[in-house]
């Protein structure tokens, strides 16, 4: 564990990260050049050798070459004894004298005076190998007692490993240094950026509502910080879902306790109507009493909803789940002077639950309808990941600071809207919690005109 390895720290992973990507750079950096000066430069092949004997010896066989314009001769030879050449190139000459000066040539190339401070350098014959050409020597010899020395030139004779190139372009080498760091910077961030996103989407997960959310097993498993802090997180959201389900459960079996006496205050209102009993005092017991029982059936409602239990999903037209549901709103508006206009889509078929998603718009509905001047519209329409729902109304709408409190269990805000209910503000409670189950969306806003618009978004 973290205790007894400290490397597995995200400190020693950030350094040593970054110091490896940087030091590798570096490294193929700086190690082009030497691979380059040990590839091109090596001790004299002996069949090069063998071609600056042979000029040699024919020197010293006729020293008139050393005299006048024969000199001239000694600048370009062909090689006529099975020596090295490309594609057919002269072989060219350089005789140096002991003073050190070219004998048989006015012009000398900038590469062939760096190769004959190499040579000094080496102390031996060699061969270098520069762009375009491959010089080789030198030869020593004497004509007279006279001391000469020998080099030779050939066109660009072997081909040069394809990473010389980058040596030879030093700005495009830069550039792909840079690319490269790049690269390997960008694999360090994003594998530790990849936990980071996972304790960021199960933690927005985790306040919409989804208390199932947790980070993926390969995040928690790991042995740094980002292992320890999801682990940490997974067991916060452990404790969150057990205490927010103990609450549901606590209130649901407090409202169905609570059923038992008051069902026993009912049948005693009954048998005292029975008994010609009426009074002022017995008629308001027994509004209180219903009053009281259809509060304690929407909160169990809205336990049942929330803990998503006594139901199954099912595969269903939502036109077959809405049906009831819809004829029932159709008839409550048209008994108060109001027209529901309905836009369902028929081909809608997805996975839900039934009933569950019925109550959740039957309470929209409901509340569109008491609150519309006129008219209460609910369309839907499906996407490729989603069916969404929209109920809206021509009403007074409501204050944008209340359109999100309004979800919330038992909040009656203080508006047009809410001073003509007689509900206990679970209703919109309810709708969220069905959609919550349906791992949905739900969204309120006021139109521009006037009125309130619900939209749900149900993934498929």
């Amino acid at each position: 564990m973290l205790k007894n390895n400290p490397f597995n720290r995200l400190f020693f992973k950030l350094l040593l990260g970054f110091w490896l990507c940087s030091s590798l750079i570096i490294a193929l950096v700086s190690l082009l050049p030497l691979l380059q000066q040990n590839h091109d430069r090596s001790p004299l092949p002996p069949s090069l050798e063998r071609m600056l004997k042979n000029v040699a010896e024919r020197i010293q066989e006729q020293p008139q070459l050393l005299e006048g314009k024969n000199l001239q001769r000694l600048r370009h030879s062909r090689n006529k004894d099975g020596g090295r050449k490309h594609n057919g190139g002269p072989l060219r000459l350089y005789l140096i004298d002991g003073e050190g000066q070219v004998l048989n040539s006015k012009r000398v190339s900038r590469g062939f005076r760096r190769f004959q401070l190499m040579a000094e350098e080496a102390d031996q014959p060699i061969s270098h190998q520069f762009r375009d050409e491959l010089i080789f020597g030198p030869y020593s010899f004497e004509v007279n007692s006279k001391p000469y020395q020998l080099f030779g030139r050939l066109p660009d004779n072997h081909p040069r490993p394809w990473f010389f190139f980058f040596a030879d372009n030093k700005l495009l080498t830069a550039g792909l240094a840079i690319l490269l760091s790049g690269l390997l910077c960008g694999l360090l961030a994003w594998y530790l950026g990849k936990p980071l996103r996972s304790l960021k989407h199960s933690a927005n997960a985790l306040a919409r509502g989804d208390l199932s959310s947790r980070v993926d097993a390969t995040t928690a498993n790991r042995r740094d910080e980002m292992g320890q802090l999801a682990v940490a997180f997974n067991g916060m959201a452990d404790a969150i879902e057990a205490m927010v389900n103990n609450q549901q459960r606590l209130m649901g079996d407090i409202s169905h306790e609570l059923r038992t006496p008051l069902t026993r205050l009912q049948l005693s209102l009954a048998l005292a109507r029975k008994k010609g009993q009426h009074s002022t005092e017995l008629d308001r017991i027994e509004y209180e009493a219903q009053q009281q029982d259809a509060l304690i059936g929407e909160l169990l409602t809205l336990s049942r909803v929330t803990l998503n239990v006594s139901e199954k999903r099912l595969t269903a037209e939502l036109t077959e789940t809405l049906s009831q549901m819809l004829d029932d709103a159709e008839f409550e508006a048209e008994q108060q002077g109001k027209q529901l206009h309905i836009d369902i889509d028929e081909s809608i078929r997805f996975n839900h639950l039934p009933r569950t998603l019925s109550r959740a718009i039957e309470n929209l509905l409901r509340n569109a309808i008491r609150y519309a001047e006129q008219h209460i519209y609910i369309e839907s329409q499906q996407t490729k990941n989603q069916v969404r729902i929209v109920v809206s109304d021509d009403g007074p709408g409501l204050a944008e600071k209340e359109l999100e409190a309004i979800f919330a269990p038992f909040y009656r805000p203080d508006n047009a809207r809410d001073r003509v209910s007689g509900g206990w503000g679970l209703g919109l409670a309810i709708t969220q919690a069905a959609v919550d189950a349906h791992k949905g969306r739900i969204l309120a806003k006021n139109q521009p005109s006037h009125g309130l618009i619900v939209t749900i978004d149900l993934p498929i």
